[in-house]
């Protein structure tokens, strides 16, 4: 059986804060599964590469500036019936309760562990069924 390809937007306006992102979660976060990525650092971008490409999951830093990853992932849920699942890495693990206002899936805490990151990044796709 081959591995399911899934499509990960990385959203931060930091290319160093992304790239974090990227190796924490990795190119096979999970037996069966295999990642690609795309990258967005302003909201403009995000909704353009979810309108363009079939995204599987949302990973969006919500400390970014001067669009938060909280905001988007709010008005690509109130927007889309078909939203991708969304996961939002904050700063403090306090914050949690404004990601659940964002509607998001799943939560992460800077600095991210790629083991935490990896199985959570895995349990969203895995959950995703995509249309």
């Amino acid at each position: 059986m081959s591995d399911r390809l899934c499509t990960v937007l990385l959203y931060s306006d930091d290319p160093q804060v992304r790239d974090r992102m990227r190796l924490a979660v990795g190119t096979r976060p999970a037996p069966g599964l295999r990642v690609e990525f795309v990258d967005a650092s302003n909201y403009g971008e995000c909704i353009r590469l979810v309108d363009d490409y079939e995204i599987d999951l949302l990973l969006l830093d919500g400390e970014a500036s001067p669009g938060g990853g909280l905001g988007i992932a709010r008005q690509i849920k109130d927007d889309r019936d078909d939203s991708p699942p969304a996961c939002l890495v904050i700063a403090r693990a306090a914050d949690r309760w404004l990601a659940a206002y964002a509607e998001v899936e799943a939560t992460l805490v800077h600095p991210l562990d790629p083991v935490t990151t990896g199985a959570t990044v895995a349990e969203l796709l895995r959950a995703h069924t995509p249309a």
